[in-house]
């Protein structure tokens, strides 16, 4: 039997956490507001992540903590203070970036575990061996890469842990490091062949988050308006408050690709322009297990719990096919269909799909969308579900419900309000619902397939 790899998921709170080890996690990552790229949309300060690592060990899991910023000096002064108490609480690993930092952990506590993060931007076996000689546990590989690329490292670094990104939102532009060229033109900005894609025309359009914790489109932006009204009540100068909504996150649009939007966001440490669409490897799981690659990662701090644990439940089936020697289950991409998404891509890791991958694209990863619309607070003794809705959904809807020990399809049938009347309608977010037939059902979502007729 294959050597079964680590399945590594986003948290960004304690709930996010607790969803993600009971749908299959192995292990969570969580950052520091202050020394990660998720300064937003992050509720683990210190005493959340105290509560993590003992529901981590409780469970026989593992937390590993983002400290993978690139500071500038003010924070390099600060940091070893502000580690002092999360390294008291000894989480199983850091994950950094900065070689400054990594030293002066090292020094400080030698014996905790350090995982290089993405960041560093590792592209070679060299990088590998290079930090493995400093003392690193793992390097997490840069997203450039291929898979007979990952395959050689794998082989020139056989006794060092090696973790690749499989799942969510590819971070493609971060201040010199930039994937944009590479990606629309084939032209490596990191090799010396940029195409400049950052100065191309670009237009900017307003969001706002769904339940699934993903940007969707706003009409009536006036992006040009909104700079000259935060021109007029905000300055540059320093020590004023931030502009509000810059905290949001925003669409830019290359004028040549319409249609084809990449959130930008920034945050206190800089600006990120994200894929227009979101990593998805699943199919590739087979292949990397058989490298033998150490952790498969998922991206996603800043999504939903229905994000967090869909995709959970299916990459934990991937990988225990993949180890047990099962045949990929092509179904698998149908589900993650079922997530808010903008379209999915394997990156970097295969240029040219094979005829039968395209196959199961055809046949049925668009064959059963599905829209996230409810939460499973409780059941009581005669098997009444109390759904939190989400969205609205309808007697006679297909509802699937994802649970720890597995998903399974009903025909809504019947319906109660919290007054146990019986209803028709669930009509959408703040209005709790009863169904019946929910033994064993505890924290289950629910999702309402969508017909093929209505996806077309």
């Amino acid at each position: 039997m294959l050597k079964k790899p680590e399945l590594l998921l986003p948290a960004g709170t304690f709930e996010h956490l607790q969803y993600a080890f009971d749908f299959g996690a192995d292990a969570v990552y969580a950052g520091q507001p202050r020394y990660s790229l998720r300064a937003r949309n992050n509720e683990f300060k210190l005493e959340q992540l105290q509560l993590g690592i003992e529901e981590a060990r409780r469970r026989g899991k593992k937390l590993f903590i983002a400290s993978n910023i690139l500071p500038h000096n003010g924070k390099v002064k600060t940091y070893l203070k502000d580690m002092e108490p999360l390294m008291a609480m000894k989480p199983d690993a850091l994950i950094m970036a900065d070689p400054g930092l990594i030293m002066m952990v090292k020094d400080r506590w030698p014996e905790t575990e350090i995982h290089l993060s993405v960041q560093a931007n590792t592209v070679n076996y060299a990088g590998v061996k290079f930090w493995q000689r400093q003392g690193l546990s793992r390097v997490i590989l840069s997203r450039e890469l291929s898979l007979d690329e990952i395959e050689e490292i794998r082989q020139e670094c056989p006794d060092m842990e090696i973790e690749v990104f499989v799942h969510g939102a590819l971070c493609i532009a971060y201040s010199g490091r930039c994937l944009l060229s590479g990606y629309f033109n084939r032209r490596d900005p990191n090799q010396g062949t940029c195409t400049n894609a950052c100065r191309w025309e670009y237009k900017v359009y307003d969001t706002k988050p769904d339940d699934a914790g993903d940007v969707q489109l706003l009409d009536g932006f006036n992006y040009n308006q909104e700079l000259d009204n935060a021109n007029q009540a905000f300055s540059a100068a320093g020590g004023v408050s931030r502009h509000p909504l810059a905290n949001k996150t925003y669409l830019i649009e290359d004028t040549t690709r319409p249609g084809d939007y990449m959130p930008i966001i920034e945050d206190e440490h800089g600006t990120y322009i994200m894929n227009s669409k979101d990593l998805r490897a699943i199919q590739h799981v087979e292949r990397l297990v058989k490298i033998g690659v150490d952790s498969l990662k998922v991206e996603g701090r800043t999504k939903s719990i229905y994000y967090v644990s869909r995709v959970a439940q299916a990459y934990r089936q991937a990988i225990d096919a993949a180890v047990s020697g099962k045949p990929f289950d092509p179904s698998l991409l149908a589900n993650l269909d079922g997530l808010a998404n903008r379209g999915y891509t394997d990156g970097f890791l295969q240029r040219h799909h094979a005829e039968d991958y395209q196959n199961y694209l055809d046949s049925h990863s668009k064959s059963r969308a599905s829209q996230y619309v409810g939460e499973v607070l409780s059941v009581d003794a005669a098997g009444w579900g109390l759904i939190e809705v989400k969205n609205k959904f309808s007697l006679g809807d297909q509802l699937e419900l994802i649970h720890p020990s597995g998903t399974r399809v009903i025909e809504l049938n019947l319906m109660h309000n919290k007054k146990d009347e019986a209803v028709e309608v669930a009509q959408g977010s703040g209005v709790y619902v009863k169904i019946p037939n929910f033994h064993g059902m505890e924290k289950a979502l629910l999702a309402r397939i969508i017909p093929q007729a209505a996806q077309e």
